[in-house]
């Protein structure tokens, strides 16, 4: 998120409230929907974190309040659950990470935090799905093909990916709640509906997930997961570092190859100081900090 983002938000803010004081209308649909395509943007290139994490709060609450006064806009939706995921995988759950050598209780304490966050991106992500595709929850919830009779498309797959991803967050930092555990399948189910779409997704990053999944799940290959981060490594073109660091947290340390993962985590580095972004510099910064407690992770028995 850049300062031109925040000026374009206060513009269309302001211009809203002003134009519904002078003419006496209702706030409607309509008009949240216009707002809604200043506010929703894909600029990504705020390289401090502390401001973005800062100013993410105002951001996150603006697009959830638009978003109950019109539920049925999806990129609207996508935004919002992609805010929360990320604002809860960047600052709060990557926090507990680093706290939980020195503050296990502190870290739980974070962690819960982050799970409600990514409940309530999961939960803004599934009631848009739910109203555009009737029943979508319960079809998800089945073992019938998805696909069949259901008209989804390209410009589904973000709210597709940000579900899934929500939902496998929620889930990894709940882990002692085991109907949410059980609902593992879904969040899989969620990520290959939106890989039958479009396998190349943000630069590999739906890859990269399906890597996780494909990893996290005890019935998956680890071959198969293995293929994947290889896929979203290949998908990323040298401009994402996520599916770098994924694949050195799971692949490399899986197998204690410790020239492999420092080569992953450079590379991520490397790619973040070329291509800045939100997204780059919060995966710098966990392959900094994966590279600091390397002896822990590689080199313990």
């Amino acid at each position: 998120m850049s300062n031109n983002f925040f000026g374009k938000t206060l513009v269309s803010v302001c211009s809203f409230f002003v134009y519904c004081a002078l003419s006496g209308c209702a706030i409607n649909t309509f008009l949240v929907d216009q707002v809604a395509k200043t506010v929703v943007t894909e600029d990504n290139q705020e390289e401090d974190l502390i401001l973005a994490r800062d100013a993410s709060p105002f951001y996150l609450k603006l697009t959830e309040n638009l978003l109950s006064s019109s539920p049925a806009n999806l990129k609207l939706a996508e935004s919002v659950s992609s805010g929360f995921t990320q604002y809860a995988y960047a600052f709060i759950a990557f926090e507990a990470d680093k706290l939980e050598g020195r503050d296990f209780k502190g870290a739980e304490v974070l962690r819960e935090r982050a799970s409600k966050m990514y409940a309530r991106g999961y939960r803004h992500a599934m009631k848009a799905l739910e109203l555009k595709f009737s029943g979508f929850e319960v079809r998800l919830r089945s073992t019938d093909d998805l696909m069949r009779g259901l008209s989804v498309g390209q410009s589904h797959v973000g709210l597709l990916y940000w579900s899934a991803a929500s939902l496998g967050g929620w889930i990894s930092t709940a882990k002692d709640q085991p109907d949410l555990v059980a609902d593992f399948p879904v969040a899989m189910r969620l990520a290959q509906l939106a890989w039958r779409l479009n396998p190349s997704y943000s630069e590999g990053s739906l890859a990269s997930l399906m890597g996780s999944f494909e990893w996290a799940d005890p019935n998956g290959s680890k071959l198969k997961a293995k293929q994947y981060f290889d896929l979203a490594i290949e998908y990323a073109k040298e401009r994402n570092a996520g599916p770098y660091v994924s694949k050195a947290e799971r692949i490399a340390v899986s197998v204690k190859d410790k020239q492999m993962f420092e080569s992953l985590l450079n590379k991520a580095i490397s790619i973040a100081q070329k291509s800045p972004s939100l997204q780059n510099e919060t995966m710098k910064l966990r392959a900094l900090w994966l590279l600091e407690n390397e002896e822990d992770l590689i080199e313990s028995e």
